[in-house]
């Protein structure tokens, strides 16, 4: 099943998706610039693989929820969110402010 819920934001209004998939689920909160996500992101390869795609991004682990997801500190960003400003250890409803 996937939900879609929009999330009002002074900056803007970004879209949260919830995958429910066999014994995991996915999470994300996105805006029209970057989102943050949970451990399924891998932050490595968008830096690597994918670089010239300038990918803004953010991971936070042991998430199980949007809330969860808005308010856990990020464990990981791409290069490209920390020229934004986003860093690792920021709260991940920090981090999609600076994604308007």
């Amino acid at each position: 099943m996937i939900e879609m819920n929009p999330i009002r934001f002074d900056e803007g209004t970004a879209l949260a998706i919830t995958v429910r998939l066999p014994k995991t689920t996915l999470l994300a909160v996105t805006t029209d610039h970057g989102y943050i996500m949970c451990g399924a992101l891998d932050v490595g390869l968008l830096n690597e693989r994918l670089a010239s795609r300038e990918i803004l991004a953010g991971r936070a682990v042991g998430v199980k929820t949007i809330d969860e997801l808005l308010n856990a500190p990020l464990e990981s960003v791409t290069t490209t969110a920390e020229s934004r400003g986003i860093t690792a250890g920021m709260i991940g409803r920090d981090a999609v402010r600076l994604m308007f």
